[in-house]
């Protein structure tokens, strides 16, 4: 499996209990993933990802807990604790037609309303409510824009294009910074 294909779902927080399950982040939109797919990954930072089959998933306390089949104690989930967790793009359920994955936006070129080109989309910050993407504009600026529906006039992963309408004073707040 070459890890260019597989794409960060969440992260490994600490162990919890006895039986080997892992308290986990989930940036996802459904965990449901977790259910469907035979496999997913785990990696530490510097290494090589490796396969894991999910067992059992439930919510505990605002945070997922999952349960791994190779993991059966604590000390074994503890070697996991900041973990990346990892899905095969291709185990992915398609997305409906409105529907676009996040890896299918990076690359994008981010306009205004107005036409105006604002940048390329180069990454993305996860948040419990959404994500926030990080636009690097001409001039290597960093922008972060909130991805709420209401601020995204139309998305064209197939064009490689973002139209946007930022809330007012936004822009501002990283073009006026020289």
């Amino acid at each position: 499996m070459a890890a260019k294909d597989l794409l960060t779902c969440g992260k490994g927080v600490k162990p919890h209990g006895l039986r080997g399950e892992l308290c986990i982040i989930w940036y996802a939109d459904s965990p449901l993933l977790l259910q469907e797919s035979a496999r997913i990954y785990l990696r530490m930072p510097g290494r090589r990802p490796r396969a894991f089959n999910p067992e059992a998933l439930r919510e505990h306390q605002q945070r997922l807990l999952l349960q791994l089949e190779e993991i059966t104690g604590r000390d074994q989930a503890e070697k996991w604790r900041g973990a990346e967790i990892l899905a095969d793009a291709r185990d992915l359920p398609r997305a409906d037609e409105d529907d676009v994955y996040l890896h299918e936006l990076l690359g994008c070129r981010v306009y205004l309303e107005s036409g105006e080109y604002l940048g390329m989309l180069q990454g993305f910050v996860p948040r419990k409510s959404g994500e926030v993407w990080q636009i690097i504009d001409e001039k290597g600026r960093e922008i972060l824009f909130s991805a709420e529906d209401d601020f995204i006039v139309h998305l064209d992963p197939g064009e490689k294009k973002a139209v946007i309408s930022p809330p007012e004073g936004l822009l501002e707040l990283y073009i006026n910074q020289e």
